[in-house]
């Protein structure tokens, strides 16, 4: 009886231990599977997953005419979750072998616990294919938007570039990056509970949202004629850069941009900034006789001249405080409508002489130097005008005629516009809509007129003037276009020698400002020509460029010639 009673007490006791145990369980087992299952699900997906953070879609850049100028082609990167990879140094040296670089970097992305590591970025879908046919645990790919310029170099210093995670850096990409820029999304990287394989999990788990789309003033075809014309001087002069501008004068829309050395914005790597930088807002210049405009205008609107006056022009020789003045020409008396027209330097000074300098220098202010034009892009320079309070004697002389005066290609065209717009200085502008991914416009970039520089009586004196220069008897002769009423002016300036800090007789800058049809304004060309080689006056070099370049553009916006409207005029009669 005592054994039994023993035996009964072991049996009670091992059910009461086995009882205890499975309440245990099921108490552990309802924990985990009731009361901390959520927890424990996020904490199994952070050690199976890795959030990626991809950069939304960019938006397009379109021309006026709606021409895609920059949009986004999906291409391969490849990464690694290096806590999968087993045998690092072989894996870093099949990558390098493949993706054509060192292994030493790569193993240095591998190195440490990480989950996640990119190991080359952005790369062609032919080294993307090669990477998946090694089959290496460890190694995937995920697809990232890339930006795209198709039509190359065309346009490529205005447009500028996005980087590698899609910010924009320079041009109009990085002017309007927070516009163009969409809103982050996240692809999840996960592997199976064995750790055998490595997939794209919903890639779109939370999509990024697209840029907005920007629709410039720029035209392709405006833009492909002036680049044009601008590649046949550059190799015909054997000039070391240049610049051409094409704008509408009464509302500040810029139709072209062209800047040399061209740049590829599809291909970044391994240039230099001094070959993205775009010289028509970044690099001031001496403007030369260009700048005789400003000179002229503010006579004209002090009254201290009129365009019938009559000046000596000294036989082309002049003394003033520091120097000797020169004129290229020797010339007697002459008209201040004739000093124009022959860019007579001696009879310019002559006139501003009698303008007071502290007039002088607002009236230099008034037309937009030593300002920032306010062009949509960065970078821009404000150029340089001294305060009269720090002119020498020889000052006066010299900012007459365009010298001890920066001003950028910009600067130039905007003031001279100004002319063009009878007086109303407009700020120059790239960029016309803004619109959201559904193609709606949201925003539209209206004309500004930032003030008036001269009254329209001066503005129309000038503009006659101005066609003088376009004539047999003027230095822009070259200039001419039949059909077609041109007003313009002819610049060649000196540039400073860096070792004598004199003015070389062998480096300038040529170039020549236009407005055509003159009696009604629809465009004006700036052509801006540096250190051309050879014969280098602004009406030998930039005159003719000009020509080129406006009578294609007169042609393709349908501009006809006035023999033709007097044709059509005589046949409807």
């Amino acid at each position: 009886m005592k054994v039994l009673r023993g035996s009964t007490g072991r049996i009670v006791l091992t059910g009461i231990l086995l009882a205890a145990g499975f309440l245990v369980v099921a108490v552990r087992l309802f924990a985990l599977q009731v009361v901390e299952a959520v927890e424990l699900s996020k904490r199994a997906e952070r050690q199976h997953e890795k959030s990626v953070a991809l950069e939304g879609e960019r938006g397009t850049i379109f021309d006026r005419k709606g021409r895609i100028l920059a949009t986004n082609v999906e291409v391969p990167s490849i990464y690694a979750i290096p806590t999968l990879i087993d045998n690092r140094e072989a894996v870093a040296s099949e990558l390098a072998r493949v993706l054509g670089t060192d292994s030493r970097t790569i193993l240095k992305h591998l190195e440490g616990n990480r989950n996640f590591v990119w190991i080359e970025r952005k790369v062609s879908p032919a080294v993307a294919e090669s990477v998946k046919q090694l089959g290496m645990e460890g190694i995937g790919i995920l697809n990232e938007s890339q930006r795209f310029y198709p039509k190359r170099n065309l346009m490529g210093h205005l447009l500028g570039f996005a980087g590698m995670d899609n910010r924009g850096l320079e041009g109009i990409e990085l002017k309007y990056d927070d516009l163009l820029r969409g809103e982050k999304g996240w692809a999840v990287v996960e592997r199976d509970a064995f750790g055998q394989s490595i997939f794209e999990k919903g890639l779109n788990n939370i999509a990024p949202s697209r840029g907005k789309d920007l629709v410039l003033t720029i035209d392709e075809v405006i833009q492909h004629i002036a680049e044009s014309e601008l590649d046949a001087v550059m190799e015909r002069t054997r000039a070391a850069n240049g610049s051409v501008i094409v704008m509408n004068p009464k509302t500040g829309e810029v139709l072209a941009m062209a800047i040399r050395p061209e740049f590829n914005p599809n291909r970044v790597e391994g240039q230099r900034p001094a070959q993205w930088r775009n010289r028509a807002v970044t690099d001031p210049y001496e403007p030369g006789s260009t700048f005789k405009i400003v000179t002229a205008s503010a006579a004209l609107e002090e009254h201290v001249v009129n365009p019938n006056d009559v000046l000596y022009c000294e036989e082309g020789r002049m003394f003033v405080p520091g120097g000797v003045i020169r004129d290229h020409e020797k010339e007697g008396y002459l008209t201040f409508r004739e000093v124009i027209q022959k860019s007579s330097n001696i009879g310019t000074i002559k006139v501003a002489m009698r303008i007071d300098q502290q007039r002088l220098y607002q009236y230099i202010r008034a037309f937009g130097f030593g300002e920032k034009t306010g062009i949509d892009l960065e970078g821009e320079s404000a150029g340089m005008i001294k305060d009269p309070r720090s002119w020498s004697g020889r000052s006066l002389a010299s900012i007459a005629i365009g010298q001890e005066v920066a001003a950028t290609p910009i600067q130039i065209i905007t003031a001279v516009s100004s002319i063009a717009n009878k007086g109303g200085l407009i700020r120059p502008h790239l960029v016309s809509e803004i619109r959201d991914a559904d193609g709606r416009v949201v925003a539209t970039i209206p004309p500004e007129m930032k003030r008036r520089a001269v009254s329209p009586e001066t503005a129309g004196k000038m503009m006659a003037i101005l066609e003088g220069v376009v004539s047999k008897n003027g230095t822009g002769e070259k200039a001419t276009i039949p059909g077609y009423r041109v007003a313009g002016k002819t610049g060649t300036a000196q540039k400073i020698d860096p070792v004598t800090k004199q003015y070389s007789m062998q480096d300038t800058v040529s170039s020549f400002i236009g407005i055509v049809p003159a009696e009604d304004p629809r465009i004006a060309v700036l052509v801006v020509v540096d250190d051309p080689k050879g014969v280098a006056w602004g009406g030998s070099i930039a005159a003719p460029v000009f020509k080129n370049v406006a009578e294609q553009v007169l042609r393709y916006l349908g501009i006809a010639p006035r023999t033709q409207e007097r044709i059509v005029l005589t046949s409807a009669s």
